[in-house]
């Protein structure tokens, strides 16, 4: 039997873990999940005779390095800074490694002596990035090979919660990371825009939201997402005018999200005795204020009309509630996410939902044309989430594939992510058929 090592039980490995073990039968698999919480482990494989559960802390370096030497392929949806670790190991054990997350610069130091192994390491193969990867390059390639020229991209993704289980203010509930959606953005934008490059701050990011459409949705805007620029030069448009990454949220969320920013109150670098405090304290505490005056004040000097209020009101941020009734020192990030974890928190029966739509506007035989293709998958419950079937899929077929020898990684090694007609033209059709599908239509501009 060939064994699985999947590193990581936490909300988006459901589908992931699952997938493995549904094929473990058919494909003589053996699927080992390690994370340093049993339990979330079990809630996952739900004994299942193909599945092992392995606590482990992740830094225990002898009992890691066992088991990815035990492992023929190993997929990690730990925490990004994480995947180095595991890198290093299946360097040693050669061992082909799949994750979901941003390639970080440790990560594509490692190329040279991945590639001279033949071994592969797939980076970005979750939702966003990953889905968006393979299907913007699949549009591009095919106007590229029809001998069109591509004007303008622009690539929206988002995980919300479905109508049918929005039940606050923000519009907003909680399916993948918590600290993330804190600290989402703080390290600004930049992109490409009327062949102009436009650089944005983390203070002014959900100041200025983009209009987005996509039928059957309302309401919805987008802020820009990290380095567009990278994405411009990986997918070779040197001629095109617009290149932009995004993120979508509900406009209301983008406009209670600034005054959170605007008020310093996702800073991950200062410490409050948080026993001593109430949420109101703190932030008259954070900005100086005057707890009795606090109302007058974000009225007046941070432009606080009823929306924002009632959202924080919403949150509980402007009561007298204690942060904590432990004494201990926390971050205003770390307080913030407490917050929302409970607030926001996606019940069992609740859906989430992943919306994706890609703008494409390419030349082809003195026509233009404007390519939209548009996604959205919504989850079934809690456990079984849309933001877990599009982040675990990818990761779990491409695997599928590398194992059944359909994918050859001695023609595709080395650091990598999934842009390449040999990876999407065998995931995206997968995908189709776990209805993860795109939606694509044209319309010549005048």
């Amino acid at each position: 039997m060939k064994n699985i090592l999947i590193a990581g039980a936490g909300k988006s490995s459901t589908s992931l873990i699952q997938y493995m073990l549904q094929h473990s039968e058919a494909q003589q698999w053996k699927v080992t999940v390690m994370d340093a919480h049993l339990e979330a482990i079990e809630e996952k494989i739900q004994h299942h005779p193909n599945g092992t559960a392995v606590a482990v802390d992740i830094h225990n370096e002898a009992e890691r390095k066992q088991l990815v030497a035990e492992a023929d392929i190993v997929l990690s949806v730990m925490p990004p800074h994480l995947h180095y670790l595991l890198a290093l190991d299946c360097l040693e054990a050669g061992k082909h490694l799949i994750t979901s997350s941003y390639v970080s610069e440790d990560i594509k130091a490692l190329d040279g002596r991945a590639s001279e192994q033949q071994l592969l390491f797939m980076c970005e193969m979750g939702c966003d990035p990953g889905i968006d990867h393979m299907s913007t390059a699949k549009i591009f390639d095919h106007i590229h090979e029809q001998g069109g020229e591509i004007l303008s991209f622009k690539s929206c993704c988002g995980g919300l919660v479905a109508p049918e289980s929005d039940t606050n203010k923000w519009h907003y509930k909680i399916s993948w990371n918590p600290h993330n959606v804190v600290t989402a953005a703080q390290a600004g934008a930049i992109w490409y825009e009327d062949n102009k490059v436009i650089q944005r701050d983390y203070k002014d990011i959900f100041k200025y939201p983009g209009a987005f459409h996509i039928d059957g949705l309302e309401d919805l805007a987008y802020y820009p997402n990290r380095d567009s620029l990278t994405y411009k030069e990986i997918f070779n448009v040197p001629g095109i005018s617009t290149f932009v990454r995004a993120t979508l949220r509900h406009k209301d969320f983008m406009h209670g999200w600034q005054k959170l920013v605007d008020l310093n109150l996702t800073n991950e670098h200062d410490s409050h005795d948080a026993g001593s405090l109430t949420y109101r304290s703190w932030i008259a505490a954070v900005n100086q204020i005057a707890s009795d005056e606090l109302e007058q004040v974000l009225a007046e000097q941070y432009g606080f009309d009823d929306l924002a209020f009632e959202l924080f009101r919403e949150l509980g941020l402007l009561d007298n509630t204690p942060v904590s009734t432990a004494q201990e020192y926390l971050s205003s990030a770390v307080i913030l996410q407490r917050v929302i974890e409970k607030a926001w928190k996606l019940e069992e029966t609740d859906k989430d939902m992943i919306v994706m739509q890609h703008l494409v506007t390419y030349t082809l035989k003195e026509e233009t044309i404007e390519h939209e293709s548009s996604l959205i998958v919504k989850g079934e419950n809690r456990l079984q989430s849309a933001m877990a079937k599009t982040v675990g899929l990818p990761m779990a077929i491409l695997a599928h594939k590398i194992l059944d020898g359909t994918i050859d990684t001695s023609a595709i090694h080395g650091v990598q992510i999934p842009i390449r007609k040999e990876i999407y033209s065998v995931v995206l059709p997968l995908l189709a058929a776990e209805n993860i599908k795109f939606i694509d239509k044209e319309k010549a501009l005048i």
